[in-house]
């Protein structure tokens, strides 16, 4: 069974030979497995770990030329400035991009959102790169996902946070509601064209438009279900109806405690979640699988904050073994971490994982 056969028949879940796998990690950590193993390109890794899937890069930005300020920092397609922070030592280290300034965190006025001169635009992205992304993927013959970089995912609420500010958002939501609206309303109509843009590119050979947006903390939603629902619930649906207008399965990532979202995930009609953060208040496999698992199929889940960096190779099989058997049975779940496997976690860990994948995920 090839990973377009065995992806499918999950999605319609049924039982194929194994559970699909994907890979998340950083680059720190592809290069250190790639020196690992000796490959010298990244495809050679994933045909190693029989990965089923292959990310798009997607669009190619060819509009206004970036703002470089007197202090590093670079501003990004929505006027963002950020600068490349390092973190950790010895052979953890790693490099993110931070920040450093949120253009319109003093806006006063809905007029002062919506004369923001730098709002992007989708005629700022060249779409034809995407026609040959998308056939050379499909051609290896495996699942073809188009999900963008975490700087430019389709998204409403984490733009809307590096544009106004995370408190200052979330506050416009309680006392400023119609300077939320604008913020949203235009990252929307933005991320909406450019994702048409780009599934229309793809030419059918897309098989996952994945979208990206934290809806949750540790503990709880960052807002109410009913300030979720009067806010973003329509920019959501709205990412999801155009992946289906290009016969793509939608499929989600969130981090945080987001259960209570869960019904209104499944009436917008999202077909995957991601991920199923472990460590979070309120995410019982079990319990979501017996609620939802006939409606949501779901990717992901392996903790990268607890056993992946600290956990011992049996901590991490029992894992994959726990979850292959709460939420897997019957087809409808893909392997994954949580997220990106970080810097902290050692190459044994990331060997034991692959290694439980293909032990425990046979049908």
């Amino acid at each position: 069974m090839d990973s377009i056969e065995r992806f499918r028949l999950a999605m319609e879940h049924q039982e194929p030979d194994r559970v699909p796998i994907d890979y998340w990690a950083t680059s720190e950590i592809n290069a250190k497995l790639r020196e690992h193993y000796g490959f010298s390109e990244q495809e050679e890794l994933l045909e190693h770990l029989e990965v089923d899937f292959r990310y798009i890069d997607g669009p190619k930005y060819v509009g206004p030329e970036f703002t470089i300020r007197e202090d590093g920092s670079k501003e990004d397609h929505f006027g963002v400035s950020r600068k490349m922070v390092s973190y950790g030592e010895g052979g953890k280290q790693g490099a993110y991009s931070e920040v450093v300034e949120y253009p319109l965190e003093g806006a006063g006025s809905v007029d002062e959102i919506e004369s923001y001169a730098k709002w992007p635009r989708a005629d700022w992205f060249d779409y034809e790169c995407v026609r040959e992304q998308a056939r050379a993927a499909k051609a290896k013959g495996k699942v073809v996902v188009f999900m963008g970089d975490r700087l430019n995912r389709c998204a409403q609420l984490k733009p809307a946070m590096y544009v106004r500010g995370v408190e200052q958002i979330l506050v416009d939501i309680m006392i400023n509601p119609e300077m939320a609206r604008a913020i949203f309303g235009r990252i929307a109509d933005f991320y909406a064209e450019y994702a048409r843009r780009t599934l229309e590119a793809g030419e059918g050979n897309i098989d996952i438009f994945f979208t990206g947006d934290d809806f949750g903390t540790q503990n709880n939603t960052f807002m109410s279900v009913e300030r979720w629902r009067d806010f973003l619930r329509e920019g959501f649906k709205r990412f999801i109806d155009i992946g289906h207008e290009f016969d793509c399965l939608v499929c989600h990532h969130t981090c945080g405690s987001i259960f209570k979202l869960l019904p209104e995930f499944v009436e917008c009609g999202l077909d995957i979640l991601n991920p199923l953060q472990p460590e979070v208040v309120g995410m019982d496999y079990e319990l979501i699988n017996e609620q939802f698992g006939k409606s949501l199929s779901f990717h992901g889940g392996i903790s990268i904050q607890k056993t992946l960096p600290y956990g011992s190779c049996d901590d991490v099989r029992n894992e994959v073994k726990n979850l292959r058997k709460s939420i897997a049975p019957g087809g409808g779940y893909i392997f994954c971490t949580a997220h990106n496997i970080q810097t902290d976690t050692s190459l044994e860990n990331v060997e034991a994982l692959f290694s439980a994948y293909k032990e425990y995920g046979r049908y």
